[in-house]
């Protein structure tokens, strides 16, 4: 499976949730995104993480009913839950606040805001579990190849610190110590820094070793062309862009933008011949991961939809209090994002989703002249080199395959 087909779902699926405010749809999204994740996530370090962003969404709610109660609200309310004691602030300072009244109007809508970043994070976390960031960097255009490379080893910081913690915490559970508590915490957290800074160095001694960052050269005429296309795309995307959200422009906003977005796809295919590398084995956009991404564009296309023809029920108000109603055709649009936990394949014991393609034992050939799998996992595609006879041990890097 594509790994961008994921990330496409589940940016489907944000833009979705950033079109409501209703509690009920935002839970509706994160139980699809969950549901997904759960029937087709690997058991790879990466793929650990969901459950780190589900913490990390809890905590935004906590936080922003924290802020709404100490700092205020500009909704008003009648209906006080509390009275917290107010700091009195300068004359300079009017408009903020700091204690004092708060009512269940304001947390009712600090629960909405808080819900939805919530939900947003819940989606990149989804993709995040789902697609191997490896694989994603290389569908990268060429020209952004290096860049990539840094989103990609920023990507899995994440997860990785998330798989040192829960192995520390194995290892004190075993020896009897405890794992909760401030001075568990410090002793955890210098192994993980530890840890953290052992795998830069191997990353950037594996990247020196491999030619990290060489150009070919290319024509000055290439060079000059290629930044006239980028600049001339990224102005017309911006002039485009602009048309499209002011009332004045809506006529003009569309073709430019489509002309800028031509100009910049043809600048990075121009700016590809300045990389050299490799790629073993590309990813194929096949029918399973145009039925994935196309579930989550359907999702979002219809939400905006329905923020525009109903937007009472998409954002409820909080002033009157009222409980928020489920839209019945927004809800089933949303349930469309459940359609990667049925069409992508099933992750395979190794990590990795669907029948590997190695050989097999009949030497049977698969697509693309490609060796049948047999299900045992390749040592190229768990992102290791075979080993080879040198002198020194092979630095391990999950981007070595790339």
């Amino acid at each position: 499976m594509h790994a961008g087909a994921w990330w496409l779902w589940a940016l489907g699926l944000a833009t979705a949730a950033s079109r409501t405010t209703n509690p009920l749809l935002l839970g509706l999204i994160i139980a699809v995104a969950g549901y997904v994740v759960a029937a087709r996530r690997t058991s790879a370090p990466w793929a650990r993480s969901y459950a780190a962003f589900l913490k990390l969404g809890l905590f935004v709610i906590g936080l922003r009913l924290l802020f709404s109660a100490l700092l205020g609200s500009p909704i008003p309310g009648s209906h006080v839950l509390f009275t917290l004691p107010e700091v009195p602030l300068p004359a300079w300072a009017q408009g903020i606040r700091l204690g004092g009244r708060v009512t269940a109007e304001q947390l009712v809508f600090a629960f909405y805001d808080g819900a939805k970043l919530a939900a947003l994070l819940v989606c990149v976390g989804a993709a995040n579990a789902l697609a191997n960031p490896a694989r994603l960097l290389k569908s990268l255009p060429a020209a952004l190849y290096e860049a990539g490379v840094a989103v990609v080893v920023a990507m899995t910081f994440a997860p990785n610190m998330v798989a040192d913690v829960a192995r520390l915490r194995a290892a004190r559970r075993l020896r009897g110590r405890p794992t909760g508590g401030i001075k568990a915490i410090l002793q955890i957290g210098l192994p993980v820094l530890e840890g953290a800074l052992e795998r830069s160095v191997a990353i950037a001694a594996s990247m020196d070793a491999r030619g990290y960052g060489r150009t070919a050269r290319v024509p000055p005429v290439v060079r000059h062309t290629t930044t006239a296309l980028t600049l001339g795309g990224l102005l017309g995307m911006c002039a485009g862009t602009y048309g499209l959200l002011a009332a004045e422009g809506a006529a003009y906003g569309l073709p430019v933008l489509l002309i800028g977005l031509a100009l910049a796809l043809a600048g990075l295919r121009l700016g590809g011949r300045r990389s050299v590398r490799t790629c073993y084995r590309p990813d194929r956009w096949g029918v399973r991961a145009w039925l994935v991404a196309g579930s989550g564009a359907a999702v979002a296309a219809t939400l905006v939809y329905a923020a525009g023809a109903d937007p009472q029920t998409l954002r409820p108000g909080v002033v009157p209090l009222t409980a928020p109603v489920l839209p019945l055709w927004p809800a089933a649009a949303v349930l469309i994002g459940l359609l990667p936990a049925v069409v992508a394949p099933v992750p395979g014991p190794a990590g990795e989703p669907g029948p590997t393609s190695g050989p097999g034992p009949t030497g049977e050939r698969g697509p693309a002249g490609r060796p049948r799998g047999t299900g045992k996992p390749e040592p190229a595609a768990s992102g290791l080199e075979p080993a080879a006879p040198t002198p020194g041990p092979l630095v391990p890097l999950s981007l070595t395959h790339i």
